[in-house]
């Protein structure tokens, strides 16, 4: 509350100071001073009040008026102007200072500082203002080589990113002479120019507002608008670099003058996004500069953090720009009057409609939302038009490809599911086409599936026997599938006859193979099979099927750039694997659905262990985790976050069983899952976590997360430990602590500063016997860092008392681990000695064992890439804990 004041203030004190009212401005200034702790804010608060003091207090400049001599005065305004960054003019001021008063020492040290600032000032500018006129020279010579304009052009770029030379740029009339690049209309000059321009907006608020003004947001977006891929992404950064910097989403520290007063910059950025509204339903705007301006509003406009309230650039866009954002929904690309459009134009549209959706507050801004949506698809249903009932359903697809109850909304309009089923039945092929996708789009939830079935399945059939285009055939092929697979997993709800599914997927396979049909139609096969795979007949033929798992793996690896592929591949591994969540089976409650006559689901023979554990063998084989490792790297607008959770799901179904996690390190699957561990889904990070945890609890962390990969390891770990997290995740993720503790003292810092001690102490009085164990082992490699062994040092805590207690289990390996715990305490301080003295009051008997054969215990195999790491304690040698492969420790 006090920042959010703080920034209040000081835009009021903006506001004053625009209207010369200083004094005010100087009060709203010193009030915010007080609320604000933020390093910037004060830099900036505080260069403020310094130019309202040059501008009011009469004390410095009057004073110096009347008499020159007055060294008070001189040098108060010597502080301020120094404040402001103009160094010259304090310069001068405190050199006056120091003639008057040549021995006052206060007065050569700031002579000193400001000599030194204002020769490294002039040394960076001189050498930068002569390269960059040499620069603008060649680029705006006609007759210059191209070699010689390529390196200026490069060399422009890399200057415009220093602070220093995007300074001196600006300050040489460089944006003038940058737009004079850009009106040469030469690709490679413009481009420079919009990099260098790029640049010298990044971080720098006034910069980017001065050059948004001077080149005008509607020339930035006919730029972007133009048929050239490299332009239009290169002007989207540079919008991208504006809105950052206006909206102070850059987060960098501002200084010397920069912020020191402004202009408010939400006019701007309203302009900007009314902007790109409009970019998306022009024909003059390419398909590329569409995805562009669709890309920067799903980015910038729906909140980053639904905790913060204000969505106002949300409503503004739903109110000013939803009905745009329909209309590239509903475009249809085999019509004539279609907008120009990429592959994933459409998609983009359905993301960012589901994005403002979910942005909305309450129930009335979401029937507002609806009421539009209802608006816009019954105006365009006409009778007499065709064009016009395709573009409406289009657009209903559309929608249901974004907010999924939206869009069943929708379908609930009179005429809407009617007319789908009348377009497949239109001789038309596009009317076919459309009708097609919305069909599938449409079967999403079993009520819809049934009343598809009911009127439509017939139609789908006739036209996939009939038509003669393969755009239209593949969709009606998945058509089916999506509707055959409307029971899901249940296989007592089989919407076809015995046998259909698999020729459906024996299909879909077929075309999947064909490396001679388009991706896109490709696409639709892998889709079919993300369907169908929900069927245990058909997941166990295409895990059999290596040219066809191939097949999409090679799709898969090529298609980075396509959202659907990559969703429709990791759910249709997803289904191979099993790794969907299944209901928990109470037998009270199904006999008493029988007993009701209430239908009960049925778990496919194939669906047991066996089958899954087959087919797991078979994927890992065909190279599955060199696929996944691909996938994950697909930039982050394209993969999603219900995709990376998928990943995550079939990555942890891959490492259930240990013999297999080599293989999964050795293909890349360990280095995989650290982001989809950080980023995602709640759901999705845990189930990456837990993978990284069964991985790291068996493995060489050396090999499985090389160099500084190992630290990133321990937080997903650590999270695990949550008492929200089940006993199973507990326990692995002490496991792989346990390992990662025993590799070096750095590591053992790590999970120190992530605060891991408390959960690791909890679990060591666990009631659960594995849980105290594991919790055991990974303190007695923890205490050997000298952080933990000051939590035991410390007065009034009983950490010492408890280790002793737990040398008295029966457990033999938790006797072990507290004993080796206790030797290495007590070996390094001798005060620990001491304490354990007074601790053991009844008499050392607890920590007397006279079995030999416990003297040195060993319960590992002895993996040979792993060394044991040693401890000389007492007068005699113990080897400190070190996680094995094979899950065990020795002493």
């Amino acid at each position: 509350m006090a920042e959010a004041e703080a920034v209040q203030l000081k835009e009021e004190g903006n506001r004053h100071f625009q209207l010369q009212d200083y004094k005010a401005a100087t009060k709203s200034y010193s009030q915010a001073l007080k609320l604000t702790k933020d390093k910037a804010l004060l830099a900036t608060l505080y260069r403020n009040r310094a130019a309202c003091g040059l501008k009011t207090a009469p004390s410095p400049s009057l004073a110096i008026d009347i008499n020159s001599s007055d060294i008070k005065a001189l040098y108060r305004r010597c502080q301020a102007l120094e404040h402001l960054g103009k160094l010259d003019q304090a310069f001068k001021d405190v050199q006056r200072c120091a003639t008057l008063e040549p021995r006052n020492q206060n007065f050569q040290e700031t002579l000193r500082r400001l000599n030194t600032s204002i020769q490294e000032k002039l040394r960076v500018q001189f050498s930068t203002d002569s390269r960059v006129q040499k620069m603008f020279e060649i680029l705006l010579d006609e007759n210059s080589e191209a070699d010689k304009l390529e390196k200026a052009a490069n060399n422009l770029i890399v200057l415009g990113r220093e602070e220093a030379g995007a300074e001196t740029i600006f300050q040489n009339n460089g944006v003038g002479l940058l737009l004079q690049l850009v009106d040469t209309k030469k690709p490679e000059l413009v481009l420079a120019a919009v990099r260098t321009l790029s640049g010298m907006c990044s971080g720098h608020r006034a910069r980017a507002t001065v050059i948004l003004h001077a080149v005008r947001i509607d020339r930035i977006c006919g730029l972007m608008a133009m048929e050239n891929e490299e332009m239009s992404l290169a002007v989207c950064n540079l919008l991208q670099t504006i809105i950052d910097s206006l909206s102070g989403e850059d987060k960098r520290e501002h200084r010397g003058k920069e912020e020191a007063l402004f202009l408010d910059s939400k006019k701007d950025l309203k302009q900007l996004t009314s902007h790109l509204l409009d970019m998306l339903v022009s024909k003059k705007v390419s398909g590329q500069g569409r995805d562009q301006a669709l890309n920067l509003l799903n980015k910038n406009v729906p909140r980053k953090d639904l905790a913060i309230h204000d969505n106002s650039r949300t409503i503004y866009v739903v109110d000013n720009g939803l009905r745009k954002i329909l209309k590239v929904v509903g475009q249809v690309p085999e019509l004539p009057s279609c907008l120009p459009l990429t592959d994933n134009t459409r998609m983009l549209a359905s993301i960012l409609i589901n994005k403002l959706y979910d942005d909305l507050r309450c129930d009335p801004e979401r029937d507002h939302f609806r009421k539009i949506c209802e608006e816009y698809i019954t105006g365009k249903f006409d009778p007499q038009d065709m064009d016009k009932n395709v573009i409406a359903i289009q657009t209903v697809s559309g929608v249901l490809q974004g907010p999924l109850d939206l869009g069943n909304q929708l379908l609930g309009l009179k005429g809407v599911m009617e007319m789908m089923v009348a377009l497949c039945g239109s001789e038309r092929e596009v009317d076919q086409l459309v009708a097609v996708e919305a069909l599938i789009h449409a079967s999403t939830k079993l009520s819809r599936a049934t009343f598809i079935i009911t009127n439509g399945v017939a139609l789908l059939k006739q036209i996939y026997k009939t038509t003669q285009n393969e755009k239209i055939k593949i969709r009606t092929l998945v058509g089916l599938c999506k509707l055959g697979s409307a029971g899901g997993t249940d296989y007592g709800l089989r919407q076809f006859a015995e046998g259909a599914t698999e020729k459906l997927a024996k299909q879909c396979r077929k075309w999947l193979c064909n490396a001679s049909i388009d991706t896109r139609t490709r696409r639709w096969a892998v889709e079919g099979l993300a369907y169908l795979t929900l069927d245990a007949d058909v997941k166990d033929d295409f895990v059999q099927d290596i040219p066809a798992l191939q097949a999409m793996f090679e799709l898969a690896k090529a298609s980075t750039a396509d959202k659907t592929i990559l969703y429709s591949v990791a759910t249709t591994l997803v289904n191979c694997t099993n790794s969907y969540d299944v209901k928990e089976v109470i037998p009270e409650l199904v006999q008493l659905a029988k007993f009701s006559k209430q239908h009960v689901p049925e778990e496919h023979p194939k669906d047991k262990k066996d089958f899954i554990d087959m087919r797991v063998k078979r994927l890992l084989k065909a190279g599955v985790t060199s696929t996944l490792a691909c996938m994950v790297k697909a930039d982050s607008a394209i993969l999603t976050d219900q995709t990376k959770e998928l990943l995550a799901r079939v990555f942890l179904a891959l490492c259930d069983n240990p013999k297999d996690r080599g293989t999964i390190v050795a293909q890349g699957g360990g280095k995989a899952l650290i982001p989809l561990a950080l980023e995602g889904t709640d759901v999705g990070k845990v189930k990456a976590a837990h993978a990284l945890a069964k991985i790291a609890a068996v493995s060489n962390p050396d090999i499985a997360f090389p160099g500084e990969r190992v630290y990133e390891v321990v937080r997903p770990l650590v999270s695990l430990l949550d008492t929200q997290r089940d006993g199973l995740q507990n326990y692995e993720a002490l496991l792989g602590l346990t390992n990662l503790s025993g590799r070096s003292d750095k590591l053992r810092q790590k999970i120190f500063k992530e605060r891991a001690l408390p959960d690791i102490e909890n679990y060591m009085f666990e009631n659960h016997d594995q849980l105290r164990q594991a919790a055991t082992e990974c303190m007695c490699n923890m205490v050997v860092n000298k952080e933990v062994q000051e939590r035991f040092l410390a007065d009034g805590n009983d950490r010492l008392k408890l280790v002793v207690l737990l040398c008295g289990e029966d457990d033999d390996k938790v006797q072990n681990a507290a004993a080796g715990a206790l030797a290495m305490l007590t070996a390094a301080h001798k005060k620990l000695c001491l304490k354990m003295t007074q601790v053991v009051r009844a008499g050392p008997g607890v920590l007397q064992n006279d079995n030999k054969e416990d003297r040195n215990p060993s319960y590992c195999c002895g993996a040979p890439d792993l060394p044991e790491r040693s401890v000389d304690l007492v007068g005699y040698r113990r080897e400190l804990v070190v996680w094995q492969r094979d899950g065990r420790f020795s002493f």
